[in-house]
């Protein structure tokens, strides 16, 4: 076990007082650094699920695809078919589970008193 130095224990401290004020004053001011990260994370977000939520539309459109074409009977691999609506369902599941996440954060920060 490591013995902590007292000396180097109230360095620590005093740093992560000091990062903290300067976080809380960028935080108070208008436009501070704040503003910009919350851009940016919005847009990653938004491409992130933008680009998903494509993907899976993709997916989906990719099984019907497939199933008309066999039935049709312009493809006899009943395989493929079956494999590309089995993405397509993972897909949505998926997303749709994300959806369920994102709705009971949105609804727990909504219920957080001010």
């Amino acid at each position: 076990m490591t013995r902590i130095d007292p000396s180097s224990f109230m360095a620590m401290r005093n740093s992560i007082l000091q990062q903290n004020s300067a976080l809380q004053k960028a935080a108070s001011a208008p436009g501070g650094a704040a503003a910009p990260v919350a851009g940016i994370a919005q847009a990653d977000f938004t491409k992130a699920m933008s680009s998903a939520l494509s993907e899976v539309n993709g997916l989906q459109a990719k099984a019907s695809s497939a199933a008309d074409a066999y039935e049709r009977g312009e493809s006899n691999d009943i395989a493929a078919v079956m494999l590309a609506r089995e993405q397509a369902s993972v897909g949505f599941q998926a997303t749709l589970q994300v959806r369920n996440k994102l709705l009971a954060a949105y609804k727990d920060i909504m219920s957080m008193p001010v």
